[in-house]
Formats: C-alpha cells, sequence, structure tokens
C-alpha cells in the first residue's frame, strides 16, 4: 500500500495503521467495511454527513460500569467497537484564560461547539469580553448543510445550547429566565433566551426535552405576547410531543423544520433501582422500566434514527436543486450526568445503554453511508467508581447483581453525602470512524474536535 500524508501526524504507512486499526476492533465486534472504506478513514479527505454523539458525564468507569453490568466484563458495547480510539482534555478556562480544571457542560460543549475554551456556565461565548463565538452547527447551516440535535435532557441545557445559541449564562433558558444575562436580552439588542434561539436559528430537527422553557411567554421583540413554541409555529415548525406525531413526520424540507418536545423538563430515564447510600445497599438488580416515563416517549436511538431520516432527505431534496450537501446531526445522551449526580447507579447505566444503541444506529448508517464521519465522546468526567466488594468508602455506594450474575460495588465520593455528586477533571475517550477519525487518535483537547469536525465538513 502507498505511503500515506496525514498534516497532523506526519508521514506514516498506510498499511500499518489499517493494520492497527483492525487489530483494534475487539473480537465479534462488527467489520468497519471494505478495505478502501478502512483506508478512506486513515487518508483522511472530506465527509458529506457527521453524526456526533455526546455521552454526558460518561467517563471511562461510566463505560465500563454499563459493560459490566449489560454485556460482561469481557462483552463489548457499541462504542467500543470504533476503527479509532484516542482521548482528550477537558478543561475549562477563566476569565483570564488561565485552565480551570474541571469543567461544566457549557464551558466544555462550548469547547467542541466553537474550537475555543471558555468559562464555567457560558454558552458559546469568549471567557473575557463574553462575545459570541461561530458554532459547528452554525457554519454547517452557512455552508448549505442540513442540521440537527436530539437529547434526552432540555433542550435549552448546556450540551445542545451550545449549537445555536450563544449566552453568558447556561441558566437563560427561556424568557422567564434571563436574570444571569442581561446583555442577552433583546431589548439590549441581546438574542433573547436559548429556546427563543433555537427556534430562530431554524435548525432542521431538534428533539428532547424542556417544553416548559417553550412554553413560556416573550416579553421583548418582534414575538411579544407569543409562548416561544408560538414563536416556533410562525417560523414554520412542526411540534410534536410523542412517539407517534414523530413517526408522522415526513419531511423537514420546504422550510418545515421539527420541533420534538417529549417533556416538561429532562426527559424521565429508562431504568430505575435503589440510589447508592452511606454504607452501601443490598445486592440489587435495576428495573428496565419506569412508571414515570410515558409509553408515548421516543427512546434515544429512535429519535436518533428518525433524525437521520429526515436530514437525510432534506439533503436530498436539495441535491434536486443543484446542491450535494449532506448533514450535522449531534446526539446526546444526558441524564448519564444526571444520574451520576444523584448518586444512583441503575439510572446511569440504563442511559449509558440507551446512548449506546444510538451509536449503534449512527454506526449502522454509516456502515452503508461511508463518507459519514462518525465520532462518540464525553463532554467531562464524572464520579462513579467500580470498587472491590469488601471496601468500605466513605461516600455512598450500591452493590449490583450483573447480567452475566456477578456483584458490583459502585461508589459515589465525590462530595458530602446528600449533596450533588460532581464532575471531575479526568480526561475521557473520543472515538471515531470514517473519514478524518484519525485526528481522534492520541491525547487531544476538546477545542481540537470543532476543527476535525469543521475539516470533515469542509467547512468555511
Amino acid at each position: 500500500m502507498r505511503r500515506l500524508r496525514l498534516s497532523r501526524r506526519g508521514v506514516i504507512t498506510g498499511a500499518a495503521v489499517v493494520l492497527a486499526t483492525a487489530a483494534a476492533v475487539p473480537a465479534g465486534a462488527a467489520a468497519f467495511g471494505p478495505a478502501d472504506q478502512a483506508e478512506r478513514a486513515v487518508r483522511g479527505g472530506a465527509a458529506k454527513n457527521v453524526i456526533l454523539l455526546i455521552g454526558d458525564g460518561m467517563g471511562d468507569s461510566e463505560i465500563t460500569l454499563a459493560r459490566d453490568y449489560t454485556v460482561g466484563a469481557a462483552g463489548r458495547l457499541n462504542m467500543d467497537k470504533f476503527p479509532m480510539t484516542g482521548t482528550y482534555t477537558t478543561y475549562a478556562v477563566d476569565r483570564h484564560k488561565k485552565p480551570d480544571y474541571v469543567t461544566d457542560s457549557a464551558a466544555s460543549g462550548s469547547g467542541w461547539a466553537t474550537g475555543h475554551k471558555t468559562v464555567n456556565g457560558r454558552i458559546s461565548k469568549t471567557p473575557d469580553t463574553d462575545k459570541a463565538l461561530p458554532t459547528i452547527l452554525e457554519l454547517a447551516q452557512k455552508n448549505g448543510y442540513a442540521t440537527g440535535s436530539v437529547t434526552t435532557a432540555e433542550l435549552t441545557d448546556a450540551t445542545p445550547a451550545v449549537l445555536a445559541s450563544h449566552a453568558t449564562d447556561r441558566s437563560c433558558q427561556g424568557p422567564a429566565d434571563m436574570a444571569k444575562c442581561p446583555t442577552d436580552k433583546i431589548s439590549k439588542g441581546g438574542p433573547g433566551s436559548i429556546a427563543e434561539q433555537s427556534v430562530n436559528h431554524k435548525v432542521d430537527v431538534l428533539l428532547g426535552g424542556g417544553k416548559q422553557r417553550f412554553d413560556q411567554k416573550i416579553t421583548e421583540g418582534p414575538y411579544k405576547g407569543l409562548t416561544v413554541a408560538e414563536q416556533a409555529r410562525k417560523l414554520g415548525y412542526q411540534i410534536v410531543t410523542d412517539r407517534d406525531a414523530l413517526k408522522r413526520v415526513k419531511s423537514v424540507a420546504g422550510g418545515k423544520p421539527v420541533l420534538g418536545l417529549f417533556a416538561p423538563g429532562n426527559v424521565p430515564v429508562e431504568w430505575t433501582g435503589k440510589p447508592a447510600a452511606v454504607g452501601g445497599t443490598d445486592p440489587q438488580r435495576c428495573t428496565t422500566s419506569n412508571p414515570q416515563r410515558s409509553k408515548g416517549t421516543p427512546a434515544l436511538d429512535e429519535q436518533a434514527a428518525k433524525a437521520i431520516q429526515l436530514l437525510e432527505k432534506k439533503q436530498k431534496a436539495q441535491r434536486g436543486h443543484g446542491r450535494d450537501k449532506g448533514f450535522f446531526l449531534q446526539v446526546e445522551g444526558a441524564s448519564i450526568d444526571k444520574q451520576d449526580h444523584a448518586a444512583d447507579p441503575c439510572g446511569q447505566i440504563g442511559e449509558t445503554a440507551a446512548f449506546d444503541r444510538a451509536v449503534k444506529v449512527a454506526r449502522d448508517y454509516a456502515a452503508k453511508h461511508p463518507d459519514t464521519l462518525v465520532v462518540t465522546t464525553a463532554d467531562h468526567g464524572h464520579s462513579s467508581q467500580i470498587v472491590p466488594l469488601d471496601a468500605q468508602p466513605p461516600g455512598l455506594s450500591s452493590t449490583l447483581v450483573t447480567d452475566e450474575g456477578g456483584k458490583l460495588k459502585v461508589n459515589y465520593s465525590t462530595n458530602t453525602p446528600g449533596k450533588s455528586q460532581e464532575h471531575t477533571g479526568t480526561q475521557v475517550r473520543i472515538a471515531a470512524q470514517g473519514p478524518q477519525a484519525y485526528r481522534v487518535l492520541g491525547v487531544t483537547d476538546q477545542t481540537q474536535l470543532f476543527g476535525t469536525l469543521r475539516t470533515a465538513l469542509r467547512l468555511r
């Protein structure tokens, strides 16, 4: 095989990398594809589509916990089967651009969305001057790509917010939530709340929770007196609130994007169980259902599959008008983080398993469309740790009985029992397949993911 020049890595032999890639795929894992596809991923080149999957708070401990419980210690999740795997650093900065070693989801998401570090709590704005920074989704729209964002959190929560809004503080989710964002108010010449900005951007597919934010009344600007949902309808949005209505959506072409609001707040988790406790819990099996989750709530993998279908249909419609562009889609498994905060191992594992099914949807699509770059990663690490069964940790712990019949103890000790458990400052996994996937190898920084996505889609 000929030698391949890779701009970020110097000159390496294509054969060596492809062989190393093949060796990295676990036994029984889905093949990456024909040899020419594997070589294309190594060589680089343009991607037609990008699917970015974010497991919020999904550090290596969270991945290992879900693997051990669901498929066994020797098993492999879908997210384990990517041919290219590296790690990236996640720190935020302070107002003087000095490292703040433990990030929140706003600063970390802003990192890959804009390519710049910012302060904790800020949404796609500079850390010092509080100025808006162009996001990867905005650039994709500018270049003619279809765009989408799917989450199990509120659509105005930090991770989806970084794509299509700019806010001084992540709390400014709806028109009634603007206390910490005085200069972002429409009356001050600002763009308004995160909810208002998200629909103003006319993102083609927006699916998640947070109906309560879109039910708030707008108090300033051209849509004053309307709710944000009514504003969305004025802008052409099709609004759906359950699985059946989502299934009925046929197209987002022709200026008819879709807004899915499947819960008042965050989408209820899939699994339930006893939360961790001081001194531990009796060995438990998780309950793979949740009575507080409506039967009409679409699962994350269903939402991801529908989003891909709608974005692909729009791209085909554009092709008929002389444009041959693909799509950019972000999919977030948000409540891995939220259940980690709550020291709820069953809720956390269930959300990781749900996210992993969405990863499979993306990889299955990419297997048929090798010009698709798929990246999966986390925004930051979190608190769960697998510890020996005889350990007596000072914080909260729970013992689980895994699917392979073993016992596993998980501990949460990043804060005083009774308080929310904390993020950690560790590096986290990033894995990829498709054009430009080699860029995730080694140790990189979160901000470099922006460059990978931008290069893959050739965005200017």
